[in-house]
């Protein structure tokens, strides 16, 4: 599983934070003028103030959901239905939109959740993306 690309590396990585080191990390930013935090990270201004002053950061893949939805159909032949989109408030403060593996229990609002690598089949062979998967 190591050798495999991840299928969007400017958004998460291997590795953990050292608040979660487990979980792989995601890539995200922050305001060098008034500290907000967001993800997924872009060069065009902070979404609060505007100030173009922005430096990366390395978001824990922690957080809670908040709710989830059930895609039964898909556009795209890419990503087989049925799966599970959630909204996740991160520990680290951005809500973020993931997939989440539910494994056969129950979701629930308020209910753990960590980042966690899964093979998933690309357009041109195997590669690992970021999906969530509730904690015990």
């Amino acid at each position: 599983m190591e050798d495999l690309p991840l299928l969007k590396p400017s958004l998460y990585s291997v590795t953990g934070t050292p608040d979660a080191p487990a979980c792989p990390a995601l890539l995200g930013a922050d305001c060098n003028n008034c500290g907000h935090i967001f993800f997924p990270p872009q060069r065009y201004g902070c979404e609060r103030c505007g100030s173009t002053r922005l430096g990366t950061r390395q978001l824990s893949g922690v957080g809670l959901l908040t709710a989830w939805a059930r895609v039964h159909l898909h556009r795209s032949k890419s990503r087989e239905a049925p799966f599970t989109i959630g909204t996740i408030a991160l520990a680290d403060g951005p809500v973020i939109r993931a997939i989440v593996e539910d494994k056969g229990e129950a979701l629930r609002p308020g209910m753990r959740v960590g980042s966690a690598l899964i093979i998933v089949e690309a357009e041109q062979a195997p590669a690992l993306d970021l999906h969530f998967i509730a904690e015990a």
